[in-house]
């Protein structure tokens, strides 16, 4: 233990445990015990802690549909909310799910920044700008840890998109680093974090698990006493060990093998070892995983409610022509299209997968407002790519009787291994029970009943060959064709293959599908992903639109939901373009032409292009809402609710506007060439409109801006609601400094706050300014420029009727 570790003096009273352990005891303790879990000690007292992926919900140990989990709405909807006491309530949420399920740490939240909208997980992420990202990222970790469960905020650091992610080297300088990759992690830090997840990526040459930025800034500058645990798998040799790198997740880990020899040949210091222990040990007594220590009382939250009110938060209005809210008492017909409106995407695709007991799709949402109106349905256009879990209602467990399948496990020889009855057709096993690494034929086995007669496409995804049959026939074998050697896209979204089978409405038959484990490298011993699943119809897609728009022609309204799939936003890779997938767009317009007011909801987690904008009546943004999506999607659009949601993101109206692309390492190298410029800060740059700007939202109601003055180190905002309606504003404060004598942006968020009036009230907030909202990173130090910034308030980046001078120094 080196004076200078901050953690130092917090963990002197844990020493005696520490020297009560041998060296084999304490190499086994810096590296998980499975998947999920750390080592326990009981001979200190010291039970196994249980980590679990979040953060938009919590998952447990198990990747299980018979053990469900709460399902919040993503990152990038959180963060349309712009709140940091709901993003409080948030993390409160997510502990009282964690410890439902037994869960010390939770995995998240996730704060790199939406540094180009081509990032394949930005719907994890908050937002593109650091301000708003480290309020939001400061208020869950309170939340979660008030409730005595442990926040781990990750990827540190640049992390900012996928592709290549395990060996990329990201190359940035000090300043953006500083001002923008880093300053979420440091609020984190602030709000008292008590671990860190470290990156799979590079940083300057040096992979984060032995990257000197783990102590410098995290520990020696912000004082961070907690864990830094690895992304999974990422440690990659003893190197990690003299870093500040404390955890290795999972274990045992294979860089570690031979940790202890190394210690006894002098090659391993076992000081540095016994530093990561104890902040192990402060970690455990924190989340009660020590004896005499307990475990904090959670807060009670309806889950459900909650869902539904932070669904309604983030969504964000982008266009309406008066047609928002609807006169639902008016309505007789109301035409519901699009795929994504049935099968409606609530989270994105990875690691940060939950498993919901219950989905409101925006049809099933609608149906439950518009009681009294003739809701209809058509698909529109197919969306889905590859096969979908089979509805348990069809499914009859051939052993148990029960709706479910039968999942068995055989050895080399033959032999069963295990069996588990299960209730979904869509399985991963990701630690658990089941003996994946001994098996070497898994069998999904159910009775399938069809509803209707027809053609189906039936088949299996995952990274396994393997054959279906149907009543004994075989109907497909093959193995799938694995691109790229990405854990996220190969493991979590596994290519599919299918063949066309004709089933009779009401007759069942006997599906059965045997994966071969033995054949094909895992990229993660001990984990499998495998559906049994039914491929979209293959219905001619003019007809689908033509359907569509005959539904539309005789309503009062459509709705038409377009969105994403699990091919387009997920863990593992990066976007192509910013096009929504299939005839969508072709769809919205057909819909438009019919002349019956449209209205498109967006369920995507991050921007794309609508061409069609200008043809519409509204378009909303409902994000990835999680499982109460439709019940939020339908108080909206009714007005039962008020669209709360600000873009936390830039929206372009063609990729070609983008000022920031690339994503795609070059000879192993992806330099950040922007510097500070990302976001709305580039597109300032440059000088180019988006469709839609940072912090653009419309509301039910309208407001003035009446005074900004300052108070001390805060700025009060006074407005006053001038509509017919109670309703919500975003204020948000920007500086700028045009005679600056260092680079800047045009214009960059200070603060932020949400208020709230009736009709006709006048509000007042007051916005914490600290000098270091304007300083710059001066290479050894943070430096603020002497005289005055001007400051700019409203409602977006780009409508700022409110100004004033504002000198940070005074």
């Amino acid at each position: 233990m080196t004076a200078l570790d901050p953690a130092a003096t917090s963990v002197d009273h844990l020493r005696p445990l520490l020297d009560r352990l041998s060296l084999e005891q304490k190499a086994a303790l810096i590296q998980g015990a499975d998947f999920w879990t750390t080592v326990p000690l009981p001979e200190i007292g010291l039970r196994a802690m249980t980590l679990s992926d979040g953060p938009a919900g919590v998952r447990g140990p198990r990747w299980d549909e018979r053990e469900p989990s709460l399902n919040l709405p993503s990152g990038s909807a959180l963060a349309a909310s712009w709140d940091d006491d709901l993003a409080y309530r948030y993390g409160a949420a997510a502990a009282s799910e964690a410890r439902r399920k037994n869960v010390d740490v939770v995995l998240g939240p996730t704060i790199n920044l939406h540094r180009s909208p081509l990032g394949g997980r930005h719907f994890e992420c908050f937002s593109e700008d650091p301000e708003l990202t480290g309020g939001l990222a400061a208020a869950y970790v309170r939340g979660l840890q008030d409730n005595g469960v442990g926040a781990c905020p990750k990827h540190y650091v640049a992390n900012d998109s996928e592709t290549d992610r395990f060996t990329v080297d990201v190359q940035v300088e000090d300043r953006p680093l500083r001002e923008l990759y880093l300053a979420p992690f440091e609020r984190a830090v602030d709000a008292g974090a008590w671990t860190i997840m470290s990156a799979y990526n590079a940083v300057g040459g040096v992979t984060m698990t032995e990257n000197a930025l783990l102590e410098t800034p995290l520990n020696s500058e912000w004082g961070f006493d907690g864990v830094v645990i690895s992304d999974w798998t990422a440690v990659r040799s003893l190197d990690a060990i003299p870093a500040a790198q404390d955890l290795a997740m999972p274990g045992p880990a294979p860089a570690y093998a031979d940790l202890v020899t190394a210690v006894r040949d002098g090659e391993v210091d076992e000081a540095d070892i016994d530093r990561k222990v104890l902040r192990l040990l402060l970690l455990a007594e924190r989340v009660g995983a020590l004896e005499g220590t307990a475990e904090a009382a959670t807060t009670p939250v309806d889950a459900r409610a909650f869902a539904r009110e932070a669904g309604v938060a983030g969504t964000v209005l982008l266009t309406n022509a008066g047609v928002l809210p609807l006169d639902a008492p008016a309505l007789t017909r109301v035409a519901v299209i699009g795929h994504n409106a049935r099968d409606a995407r609530t989270q994105g695709g990875g690691s940060a997968t939950v498993l919901p007991e219950q989905v409101v799709t925006p049809l099933d949402g609608l149906r439950a407002a518009l009681t009294h109106a003739e809701v209809s349905y058509e698909i529109g256009a197919v969306v889905q790519e590859g096969v979908a879990e089979i509805p348990l209602q069809r499914l009859t467990n051939p052993v148990t009787g029960e709706p479910g399948i039968r999942v068995s496990f055989f050895d080399e020889a033959g032999s069963e291994l295990f069996a588990e009855d299960r209730r979904s057709t869509a399985l991963v096993w990701f630690g658990g029970d089941a003996p994946i690494a001994a098996s070497r034929r898994i069998v999904l086995e159910t009775d399938y009943t069809a509803e209707t007669t027809g053609e189906i496409l039936l088949g299996f995804a995952g990274a396994n060959p393997g054959t279906l049959t149907v009543d004994g026939e075989v109907v497909l074998d093959d193995a799938p064709v694995i691109e790229g050697s990405d854990l996220g896209a190969a493991f979590l979204n596994p290519p599919s293959l299918t063949a066309p089978v004709a089933v009779e409405a009401g007759v069942t038959r006997r599906l059965r599908v045997e994966l071969r484990t033995g054949e094909s490298d895992s990229a993660l011993s001990g984990a499998l992903s495998a559906t049994l699943g039914i491929a979209p119809e293959q219905t001619d897609p003019d007809e689908l639109i033509a359907r569509a728009a005959t539904s539309a022609a005789g309503a009062d309204v459509a709705i038409v939901v377009v969105g994403t799939n699990a091919k387009v936003e997920s863990e593992g890779y990066d976007r192509e373009n910013l096009d929504l997938p299939g005839r969508q767009d072709d769809l919205v317009r057909a819909v438009a032409a019919t002349g019956t007011p449209t209205v498109v909801v967006v369920n995507a987690g991050s921007p794309v292009v609508l061409p069609w904008a200008d043809d519409v009546a509204a378009i909303v943004q409902g994000y990835f809402g999680g499982q109460e999506f439709g019940s939020a999607i339908a108080d909206v659009l009714t007005g039962a609710a008020e669209p709360g949601g600000r873009l936390p993101t830039t929206w372009p109206a063609a990729l070609s506007d983008v000022p920031v692309t690339q994503v795609t390492p070059r000879d192993g190298a992806l330099p950040y060439t922007e510097g500070i410029h990302i976001g709305y800060r580039a597109w300032l740059k440059d000088g180019i409109a988006p469709a839609f700007p940072f912090g653009h939202g419309l509301g039910y109601t309208t407001w003035s801006w009446n005074d900004a003055t300052s108070v001390g180190d805060e700025l009060e905002v006074t407005l006053r609601n001038t509509g017919a309606r109670a309703g919500s504003q975003v204020v948000q404060v920007y500086a700028e400094r045009a005679d600056s004598t260092v680079e800047r942006p045009v214009r960059w968020l200070v603060g932020y706050a949400v208020v709230r009036a009736e009709a006709g009230e006048t509000a007042t907030t007051r916005i914490p300014l600290p000098s270091r909202r304007f300083a710059h990173w001066a290479g050894d130090g943070w430096d603020v420029e002497e005289g005055a910034f001007a400051l700019r308030v409203g409602s977006s980046i780009a409508d700022l009727p409110l100004s004033l001078l504002w000198d940070p120094r005074s």
